[in-house]
């Protein structure tokens, strides 16, 4: 009974809930999970088990973000061994690209779309350039 009352206590608080959700969204459908909303998160934590996930830091106030947009969408749908998800920087209330939310300052952001590359076994493979590189290879 107690165990049944911790549960109800932490679903109701939304942790329990809201944890599972991107990574089940980013392991179904043809679309890419989307999380942060401007919040810190642990990339680690999502990143899909035997997957290569492409995590792109992205906002809707970013042209060229819009852009390559498609291109990944398209990369998620079409290759079960890649998933991608996308980390939006942008608080709800912010408009513009939001340089100042969590996440970017989480992860330092200077410039978008960013991409960190994880391998199937949930480890950091690639960053920064060398991470843009890998998916450009993968887009083309």
């Amino acid at each position: 009974m107690m165990k049944l009352r911790t549960l109800t206590a932490i679903a109701l608080t939304g942790v329990f809930a809201l944890a599972p959700l991107p990574l089940l969204a980013a392991t179904k459908g043809d679309k890419p999970a989307h999380v942060s909303h401007g919040q810190e998160v642990s990339l680690a934590e999502l990143a899909v088990p035997g997957k290569t996930t492409i995590f792109d830091f992205t906002s809707e106030y970013c042209p060229p973000c819009r852009a390559i947009a498609p291109k990944l969408e398209k990369l998620h749908a079409g290759r079960a061994d890649i998933a991608v998800v996308k980390v939006d920087i942008n608080r709800p209330d912010v408009k513009g690209i939001d340089w100042k939310s969590p996440v970017a300052r989480q992860y330092a952001l200077r410039s978008i779309p960013h991409f960190k590359v994880f391998g199937p076994d949930g480890k950091l493979v690639a960053e920064g350039d060398e991470a843009r590189a890998m998916v450009g290879k993968w887009l083309e």
